[in-house]
């Protein structure tokens, strides 16, 4: 009788122990891997090593004797295509030690997190002249290199940091003798899982194989992105510009890029370069967001741009002394930072745009998309505060598992189960009276479980993106203040900036946007070289494309309004006050009043507009 041996096989799906015969050939062999895990012929590969080597699928026809296997000895299974296995299907990262899928493309992650694989990360000291006993070419406990996602170190910044930056994360993970090897970023799921098929579906039957797990939720250690950066002044004042004349909530995209944030280990910083106003209603207290037809192709422009949309914002103003321009602080850990309502929009948004990762099996982990509110702050100024919701958040969020609570802004609420949906139970950790760590069940739920705080700054040296003049483009989907977007407002703009650099002139985000959209003339198909030459900074290509017969039509178009291009760079030319023809409301410099159209002096204070 030949001799049985047991062989170990690793997959995806776990391990499992085949019995097999010394001196039975490879292709039985794979036979009853295949009937074990349920593949098809030829759906998977079986390797004696775990970096891939050692084929023996391509040595049929040898006995497994023959290629060393012994009894007890461990084979590593790969399935071949994503249909090959109803499990998610894993590779090992040689270089970093983690998995991440197989069968499918190679995902390419943002540039910003290529170029962070690849550095270093540690935190170098400098040699202590006091504790410090050993020769320069030495190191102690006193000097020798921090890792990116030491405890002390970041809580010893100024001002401290609570949450370690992503890659310092995955750093933490791949550290230690295995590097990481078993570590896997997979998404929470609150979902049942689907092709169970030892009982009914939900609601009749649900069993421990496919109940998603309970969750506790948990602050976060690590954040997606460190910091959001505006590159001047000037793209936030336009944005609280309709505020300032209405009164009224207003809510934008950010459009801009992730860069290196030096002041955290391994830190990615949002930088904010333009903000884009979607079709929307907003009221004192709510906004509504309305069915934008241009969204595509303002992705598109931005990216031509070398932009993406890197978060959203919105206001939430209230003003409290019109003579002192001071505006009501609200927002505070008395009452709440976001509302649940507004981190439900958090979640969705972040779900729109998820993070792109080679370490998780979806090839998606997080997200980097931020959120900014323009809100009151301790001095009774205008702040902005920047946030994410967790990775928990998100899943919540994206299986329909949290609400709001109607009269609890600060409330958010974990929906129970019912015939349509089955819920997992949810759960936050709290300390009672007694000072005594208690488990929660997670209705209602406080939703600074679910915050991520992120510092908003502005730079001490303004960047400009985009050109910034005395005369600005008007913003899109602003009709309600009497800025539109047209013709007429181009030629006006073209008249009044008399710079002879055509590049300086043309490169404004709203501008390209309405040359890209407007329905007499749009140039999609033909202002690819000007965005290019917007995106280097290239007049060269600004002047060549200035001399192709769009822009002439152009031209032509903005003559036919009554605004001749030459010789109107005075408001005397025309023989028109600059404020005569405005139809919008507008706010004092000096007290801040909310005048009626038409007027030339503050009905407050008296002054005159500036």
């Amino acid at each position: 009788m030949a001799e049985t041996i047991i062989i170990r096989v690793q997959s995806p799906e776990g391990v499992k122990r085949i019995t097999a015969a010394k001196r039975e050939t490879v292709a039985t062999f794979l036979k009853k891997v295949a009937k074990e895990f349920g593949f098809r012929n030829n759906g998977f590969s079986v390797y004696i090593n775990r970096n891939r080597t050692g084929d023996i699928t391509a040595s049929q026809n040898k006995s497994l004797h023959l290629l060393k296997i012994k009894h007890g000895d461990m084979l590593f299974l790969f399935p071949s295509s994503p249909a090959g296995s109803s499990s998610e299907n894993m590779d090992i990262s040689v270089s970093q030690g983690l998995l991440r899928p197989v069968g499918v493309p190679h995902v390419v992650e943002d540039e910003i997190d290529q170029y962070l694989i690849k550095q270093d990360g540690k935190i170098y000291r400098n040699r202590d002249q006091q504790l410090c006993r050993h020769g320069p070419l030495g190191k102690c406990v006193h000097c020798v290199p921090l890792e990116p996602f030491d405890e002390d170190y970041l809580n010893h910044l100024e001002p401290p940091v609570k949450h370690m930056s992503f890659h310092a994360y995955i750093r933490k993970l791949t550290g230690g003798a295995d590097k990481g090897k078993f570590v896997a970023l997979e998404n929470i799921s609150c979902k049942i899982k689907s092709g169970c098929e030892g009982h009914p579906p939900w609601p009749e039957g649900i069993c421990t194989k496919c109940q998603p797990s309970a969750i506790t939720l948990n602050r976060q250690k690590y954040r997606h992105v460190d910091n959001i950066m505006f590159e001047n002044h000037t793209i936030a004042d336009r944005f609280l510009d309709f505020w300032r004349k209405t009164g009224n909530q207003h809510f934008g995209y950010l459009y801009g890029r992730y860069t290196e944030h030096k002041d955290i280990p391994l830190g990615i910083r949002a930088e904010v370069a333009a903000i884009y106003e979607p079709p929307q209603i907003g009221t004192q207290n709510s906004l509504e967001l309305l069915d934008d037809p241009k969204a595509k192709v303002v992705d598109e422009i931005a990216a031509k741009l070398g932009l993406r949309k890197v978060g959203w914002i919105f206001t939430d103003l209230v003003s409290e002394d019109t003579r002192k321009g001071t505006v009501r602080y609200s927002r505070n850990k008395d009452a709440y930072f976001l509302s649940a309502e507004e981190c439900i929009t958090a979640g969705n948004f972040q779900n729109q745009h998820p993070n792109i990762c080679r370490l998780s099996p979806d090839s998606h982990f997080g997200s980097k998309f931020v959120t900014v509110v323009a809100t009151g702050g301790p001095d009774n100024q205008v702040h902005f505060e920047g946030y994410q919701v967790s990775n928990q958040c998100m899943a919540l969020v994206r299986d329909e598992c949290l609400l709001p609570c109607r009269d609890a802004p600060e409330l958010g609420y974990a929906k129970e189960s019912s015939s349509e949906q089955y819920v997992p139970d949810v759960f936050y950790k709290d300390i009672d009276k007694f000072g005594n760590e208690i488990t929660q069940l997670a209705r209602p739920l406080p939703v600074e479980y679910l915050i991520i705080d992120i510092t908003t700054t502005f730079p001490k040296d303004p960047v400009y993106t985009f050109s910034i003049s005395q005369n600005l483009f008007p913003i899109e989907n602003r009709d309600v203040l009497g800025e539109t977007q047209d013709f007429h407002s181009l030629a006006t703009y073209l008249s009044q900036n008399t710079s002879s650099v055509f590049l300086d002139v043309i490169s404004d985000f709203h501008l390209l946007l309405f040359l890209v959209t407007n329905e007499v003339m749009p140039l999609q198909d033909s202002i690819s070289l000007l965005l290019e030459a917007v995106r280097t900074r290239n007049e060269e290509l600004a002047q060549t494309w200035k001399k192709s017969e769009q822009w002439a039509t152009i031209e032509q178009l903005c003559s036919t309004v009554g605004v001749q291009l030459s010789g109107l760079h005075e408001y005397g030319a025309i023989g028109v006050s600059p404020h005569a023809t405005s139809s919008a409301m507008w706010a004092c410099q000096h007290c801040t009043f909310m005048n009626q159209p038409g007027t030339d002096h503050c009905e407050m204070c008296s002054l005159p507009r500036t």
